[in-house]
C-alpha cells in the first residue's frame, strides 16, 4: 500500500472550514511496519498472529508511560499516566497472550450453560452442605476480581496483553461469584455462614505491598486452593448440575493459576531479590490458608458432600476430606517449585500433620 508523499500532503488544505489547523502527517504511515499483513490462523485473527515485527516486541523497560498502543508513533507531548509497574518482569508472563485468546474463546454463561431446570430436591444435609460450600465460594471468588482491578491501572499500557488477560480474569471471577450465588439459592436453600478465617485470607491478598506479592498470594495460594477443590468436583458434586459448574469454573481457574505461576517464575528470573519478598508474603499467607482450609465450617461441609451425607461422614467423609487437604497443600508446594520458589525448606505448614511426605516430594517442579 503506497504512502502519501510530502508533495501530495502539501496539496491538501491546511485549515478546516471553521479555521482550525489540520495535521495530515498520519497519511505518511507509521515509522514502523506500514503494510505488514498478518495472516489469520485457523481460529481467526489472534493476538499471536498480529504480534509481528515491532508490534510483537515487548520491551523490558518501555520509554513511555502513556496509553498509546504499542507500535504507534507517540507524540512527544503525550502526558505521563503515572504508571508504577514499568518493568516487564513485574507483570508479564510468556504464556499470557495464549491464555488471553483461550479466555475469550471459552467464556460461558451461568445463566445459559448450566441446566438449572434439572436440579432435583436433595436430602437436607446434602443441600445444606452444598449451600455452605457455595456461600464460601461466593465470598472468596470476588477477591480475584478486586485484586487485578486494584493493580491493572498501575501497569504500563505497553504490556497491554497482560492487562487484557487480567480483564478476562475479572470477568471469570465475577461469573464464578454469580454461579455459586445462584446455586445456593436455586434449589430451595440459601446463603449460610461466612467465616472470619475467609476474610483474613482475602484481606492478606488484597493488602499485599507489591503486585508480585499479590500475584503469588492470589494465584499460587488462593486460586490454587480453589482450583484443587474444583478438580475434585466429581467427588464433591451431588448431581450432574454441580459437576458442570465445577468443570466450567475449573477451566477458568486453571488459566489464572497458569499465568500467576509463569509470572512469578519470570519475575524472579528478572530480579532474584524478588524471591525474598514473595517468601515473606507467603509466610503470612500460609497461616491464613491453614486457618481457612481447616476451618470447622468448610471442613464439615466438604466432608458431608464427600461422604454422601451425614450417615457416612465419619467413616468416609472426613477421611476423604483429609486426603483432599493433602492434595491441596501438596499441589500448592509443587506450584511454588514450578514458580522457582522452594517453600519445602522454609514453610511453617504442619507437613506431617497434613500427610505430606517430604522425602517423597517432587522438587523438580515438573
Amino acid at each position: 500500500m503506497a504512502l502519501a508523499t510530502d508533495e501530495s500532503v502539501h496539496e491538501l488544505p491546511e485549515m478546516t472550514p471553521m479555521g482550525t489547523p489540520l495535521d495530515w502527517s498520519w497519511l505518511r504511515g507509521t515509522r514502523a511496519e506500514w503494510g505488514m499483513n498478518p495472516v489469520p490462523s485457523r481460529r481467526g485473527l489472534t493476538m499471536m498472529d498480529i504480534a509481528t515485527g515491532t508490534y510483537g516486541e515487548v520491551l523490558e523497560e518501555p520509554p513511555y508511560r502513556s496509553m498509546a498502543p504499542r507500535g504507534a508513533d507517540i507524540d512527544e507531548d503525550t502526558p505521563d499516566m503515572g504508571y508504577i509497574l514499568n518493568h516487564k518482569s513485574q507483570v508479564w508472563a510468556d504464556n499470557v497472550v495464549e491464555l488471553y485468546e483461550e479466555a475469550v474463546a471459552r467464556q460461558w454463561s451461568s445463566t445459559r450453560d448450566i441446566p438449572w431446570n434439572e436440579l432435583q430436591e436433595l436430602p437436607s444435609d446434602i443441600e445444606h452442605a452444598m449451600c455452605q460450600l457455595c456461600t464460601v465460594l461466593t465470598e472468596i471468588e470476588m477477591i480475584a476480581t478486586d485484586l487485578p482491578a486494584k493493580w491493572m491501572w498501575r501497569m504500563n499500557h505497553h504490556f497491554v496483553e497482560a492487562k487484557m488477560f487480567l480483564a478476562t480474569q475479572i470477568m471469570d471471577e465475577a461469573r464464578h461469584a454469580d454461579v455459586f450465588r445462584k446455586r445456593a439459592l436455586a434449589n430451595g436453600g440459601g446463603l449460610l455462614l461466612a467465616g472470619s478465617g475467609d476474610e483474613s485470607l482475602l484481606r492478606s491478598i488484597l493488602e499485599a505491598k507489591t503486585y508480585t506479592q499479590a500475584s503469588a498470594l492470589l494465584h499460587l495460594l488462593g486460586e490454587g486452593f480453589i482450583l484443587d477443590v474444583f478438580r475434585q468436583g466429581e467427588l464433591i458434586a451431588p448431581t450432574h448440575v454441580e459437576k458442570k459448574i465445577f468443570r466450567l469454573s475449573m477451566q477458568d481457574e486453571a488459566r489464572h493459576v497458569a499465568y500467576g505461576t509463569m509470572h512469578i517464575r519470570q519475575a524472579i528470573a528478572g530480579d532474584p531479590d524478588v524471591a525474598d519478598e514473595i517468601h515473606e508474603a507467603l509466610d503470612h499467607g500460609e497461616q491464613f490458608l491453614i486457618e481457612f482450609g481447616t476451618s470447622p465450617v468448610l471442613s464439615s461441609a466438604l466432608a458431608m458432600l464427600l461422604g454422601g451425607g451425614s450417615e457416612h461422614i465419619e467413616d468416609k467423609g472426613f477421611p476423604m476430606q483429609s486426603l483432599l487437604a493433602t492434595k491441596i497443600f501438596t499441589s500448592y508446594l509443587a506450584r511454588c517449585e514450578r514458580a522457582g520458589l522452594n517453600r519445602i525448606d522454609r514453610t511453617d505448614l504442619p507437613l506431617e500433620l497434613l500427610g505430606i511426605d517430604i522425602d517423597a516430594f517432587d522438587r523438580t517442579g515438573v
